[in-house]
Parts: structure tokens; C-alpha cells; sequence
């Protein structure tokens, strides 16, 4: 069963993507387009301040959420929520590393489940 969302967090939200530049994720980032189904995997929960990171349809990662929003949705995720993301904003190296990516997330509330 998907547990309720936090006090005062939406179900469904914008946000930008961090950590773009690292490794190859640059690479996927530029190989994403507007609409692109994205897959969004909670750090393990051992994890003292844990990250959702956010991950092409095909397992390739590209970036993390930024701090406040992996606050919250971090350890809901952990404890069984549930959450969808597209990408709606995919922009060039020519704008801020944390600017390139723009994602919707749609987070399943416990009673559409």
C-alpha cells in the first residue's frame, strides 16, 4: 500500500535535476527530449541523507534531486510511495548544469492505488 504523502508535499511537481556534469550524465542528458519518461530510485535507506536519483527509461543515470526536495520524497519513496517523471525542460551546455534538466513528477497518492 502507498503511504500518504507528507504533510503539505504535492503529488505533483516541477524540478530542477543536479549533478548533470558528473560521469557520463551529461552525455544522457543531451540525448533527452521534451516528454521523455524518466525513472526516479531513492538511495538505499542506510543512507544518512538520502537522494532521489533520477534515471533514463533505460537505466542510465543523469542527476539527482536537489536537497529539499530529496528531504521529503527521499524517504517516502523509501517507504513504499510511488512516483512517475518526465522530462518537460532539456536544455544545452550553454545554460547552468543545475538549469538543463527540468522534470514533472507525479507522485501516486495512497488512494488511487
Amino acid at each position: 500500500m502507498i503511504p500518504p504523502l507528507p504533510d503539505a508535499k504535492p503529488p505533483v511537481f516541477r524540478s530542477t535535476v543536479h549533478g548533470t556534469v558528473f560521469g557520463d550524465r551529461a552525455s544522457h542528458v543531451r540525448e533527452l527530449e521534451q516528454g521523455d519518461r524518466l525513472i526516479l530510485i531513492p538511495d538505499p535507506p542506510m543512507e544518512e541523507d538520502p537522494a532521489v536519483w533520477v534515471h533514463m527509461a533505460g537505466g542510465d543515470p543523469v542527476g539527482h534531486l536537489p536537497p529539499e526536495v530529496n528531504a521529503w520524497l527521499a524517504p517516502w519513496l523509501q517507504r513504499g510511495g510511488a512516483a512517475t517523471a518526465t522530462a518537460v525542460r532539456v536544455r544545452g551546455d550553454d545554460v547552468p548544469s543545475w538549469k538543463r534538466l527540468v522534470i514533472e513528477v507525479h507522485c501516486l497518492q495512497a488512494n488511487a492505488a
